[in-house]
């Protein structure tokens, strides 16, 4: 018997599909806000957006949080005050009201579970998920299943997305838990400052994603490198990228950018003002 397919591999894999409603006519992306509760400015842009948004659905791919140790945080609401995860939550029940969202996990909150997302209204998608909009479709990942040339993290990815590491780790107590996260994300950052070129996505195993999936246009995060490339010039239509930017108001100049799908248009940035 042949090993089952990597993370990256198109060979054997089902390709989620999501039918977008007739109703559509916008659709925004976003990814990697990497929200805390130390950054305050990024949190209110985020809340602003969602409470205006004019998109028929907000699709969020992965990274929503710097860290998620488990839905029990939740739990860490008193009487008096409202935890910083549930205050998120309520954002996004709040703004399920008036559209439909939908979350992909990121490398920093793949142990988002069920509990959050139903509280927050939040339909939770399989990566990659296909979406058929517009009468075109998009393959939605979070991207840092693709970044092949990452070894060590790829490593990591295997080792801690199996069932048994997440629920050994949801089994320690959650303050442990912090610990050990704060941990792993401070060497995280220590090995990114130190990196002497950024690791992109694999083009020839996006490429091959997208023929598998029978979509032309790959839409992703985790880079932090936006912008838009196309991958396949002799298709028709052509195989294209759309890179999203992560999120940080307190950068100089803010980034605070979603990209919007019009039905007949082509993709547009959108820069959101900061300051709220």
């Amino acid at each position: 018997m042949s090993p089952p397919p990597g993370p990256a591999s198109a060979a054997g894999r089902v390709w989620p599909r999501l039918i977008a409603p007739a109703r559509w006519q916008q659709v925004d992306v976003i990814s990697d806000l990497h929200l805390k509760e130390s950054d305050s400015a990024t949190f209110s842009a985020w809340q602003h957006y969602l409470a205006r948004t004019t998109a028929d659905a907000v699709f969020i791919l992965g990274d929503l949080f710097e860290v998620w140790v488990g839905d029990d945080v939740l739990d860490t609401s008193t009487r008096w005050r409202m935890s910083f995860e549930a205050s998120c939550q309520q954002v996004l029940a709040h703004a399920a009201k008036r559209l439909n969202l939908y979350f992909m996990h990121g490398n920093r909150d793949f142990l988002l579970g069920n509990e959050f997302a139903r509280g927050a209204s939040m339909t939770l998608l399989i990566d990659p998920t296909a979406l058929l909009f517009d009468q075109r479709c998009w393959l939605l990942t979070h991207g840092d299943a693709l970044c092949l040339d990452d070894t060590d993290y790829q490593q990591f990815r295997a080792n801690v997305r199996t069932k048994a590491w997440c629920e050994a780790f949801l089994a320690k107590p959650l303050a442990e838990r912090k610990h050990i996260a704060n941990g792993m994300r401070a060497q995280s950052e220590s090995i990114k400052a130190s990196a002497r070129i950024l690791v992109d996505l694999d083009k020839a195993a996006a490429v091959a994603w997208l023929q598998a999936s029978g979509a032309s246009q790959l839409i992703h995060g985790h880079t932090h490198q936006p912008g838009h490339e196309v991958l396949q010039a002799d298709t028709q239509p052509p195989r294209e990228r759309w890179v999203l930017s992560d999120w940080d108001a307190n950068a100089e100049p803010p980034r605070l950018q979603v990209l919007r799908i019009n039905a007949g248009q082509t993709p547009q940035r959108v820069r959101l003002p900061s300051g709220f």
